[in-house]
């Protein structure tokens, strides 16, 4: 039986597809239909098919990413013990994604305009309201904003994600380097 003949036999994995997608356009963002196809797996017809363009194929990526950080969030247990250790569960079980958001992060199209998905939104604030529990306790620091400290995060999530992927750093350390570098910063100091 042909390749060709044997793809078009097999069951069609969405969720198989979609990662498949999300470690190839983590590396290579500009990778083709054509690439994204082979790296899953499946006829270009059959991706075509399922995701009739690169956005439709964004888009799908981008409920996955937004599914995975909220699947993150609930694991992190947000509200238990200090927000250091809640941060530090947070960003062990938000690596496995960093890949992919580093790729969506780059993906201007989906953070502009109307057409932003709620999601992201909900995950921002779940951590505002992280950080701001981390201010009210003491824990944080008050002149950075929750916003702010927000963005830092994923910021530094995304280019975690893209060192390890890179070859830079070891998937081991991203966790340890993400936390210690942004409570680093955000510690409160008791000063003179």
């Amino acid at each position: 039986m042909s390749h060709a003949r044997y793809l078009c036999l097999m069951p069609f994995d969405r969720d198989r597809v979609l990662r498949g997608a999300a470690a190839l356009l983590a590396r290579k963002s500009t990778a083709t239909m054509d690439e994204v196809a082979k790296a899953a797996g499946i006829s270009r017809a059959t991706l075509h098919r399922h995701f009739a363009g690169r956005d439709v194929l964004v888009r799908a990526l981008e409920a996955l990413g937004i599914e995975e950080c909220e699947a993150a969030l609930d694991a992190a247990r947000l509200d238990e013990g200090p927000v250091r250790d809640a941060l530090r569960r947070l960003v062990r079980e938000i690596e496995p994604a960093a890949g992919l958001l580093s790729f969506l992060y780059s993906e201007n199209q989906l953070f502009e305009g109307e057409g932003q998905n709620e999601g992201w939104e909900r995950i921002d604030a779940r951590l505002v309201a992280l950080f701001r529990r981390g201010q009210e306790s003491g824990e944080l620091r008050i002149d950075l904003t929750p916003a702010w400290l927000t963005e830092a995060l994923f910021g530094l999530v995304v280019s975690g994600g893209w060192a390890v992927l890179d070859g830079r750093v070891a998937a081991k350390d991203f966790p340890f380097m993400i936390t210690e570098l942004l409570l680093g910063g955000a510690l409160r100091r008791e000063g003179p």
